[in-house]
């Protein structure tokens, strides 16, 4: 019996997926604020893709028994922008849109080595086979994750920036329960049945709408990419 999510065998491949998704994900975050004018994740060390800056250890540990994990949230004064809902709702975007591009980079180079026929050596097949059958669902998966309008997630935060005033203040009060919330929709089947797993089955379409289109972009078939 394992105390890990994932096969024992495959965890140094979730674990870079990890490393660099939950990287790539806090630096667009931090990048994209201190190009709109907000210099203080940038002073805090975080525009970088040093996955030192970014990881949070009990998060990743948390990954590993149970199956999700979080990095290091990037600290953002939005009262620094020239126009703050605006820039801050591209700020919290640019996290879960990276992992999306991530996913299509990642599958574009999958296919791109099967066209090339750098994968005809049943063992190289099978190790990149297996590390991308984690890296591509992973990132998707990342992206409508951190769209869930919950706090602390991405979702929330631009969420918020629409709603009026009133209303965000009503928000902020309850925004301390959001963890709670979030974890009984994770770990009450009742509740996940009917909000995490509609929302996670709509990265079938969008891994088979990205392997549909590269596949006809350069004329080859690929194997099933589980979600």
């Amino acid at each position: 019996m394992s105390f890990f999510w994932f096969p024992l065998n495959e965890l140094p491949f979730v674990l870079l997926t990890m490393l660099v998704a939950f990287t790539v994900h806090e630096f667009a975050h931090a990048w994209t604020a201190y190009k709109f004018g907000d210099p203080t994740a940038y002073e805090q060390g975080r525009v970088t893709l040093n996955p030192m800056a970014h990881l949070d250890l009990f998060g990743i540990l948390f990954l590993l028994v149970a199956g999700f994990g979080w990095a290091k949230p990037v600290p953002v004064r939005r009262s620094r922008f020239k126009h703050p809902r605006l820039m801050n709702i591209a700020v919290t975007a640019a996290g879960p849109i990276s992992n999306l591009l991530l996913a299509f980079i990642g599958l574009f180079i999958y296919l791109l080595l099967i066209k090339l026929g750098a994968l005809d050596q049943f063992a190289t097949r099978e190790t990149v086979w297996t590390f991308f059958s984690y890296f591509v669902p992973i990132n998707v998966m990342l992206f409508l994750f951190n769209l869930i309008p919950l706090p602390p997630l991405d979702g929330y935060r631009i969420l918020e920036e629409f709603a009026p005033l009133r209303l965000r203040l009503k928000m902020m009060q309850f925004e301390q329960w959001g963890m709670f919330l979030f974890l009984l929709f994770v770990f009450l089947p009742p509740l996940k049945a009917v909000t995490l797993t509609p929302l996670f089955s709509l990265g079938r379409p969008i891994i088979d709408g990205m392997t549909d289109g590269f596949m006809s972009l350069l004329h080859i078939t690929a194997p099933f990419l589980q979600v």
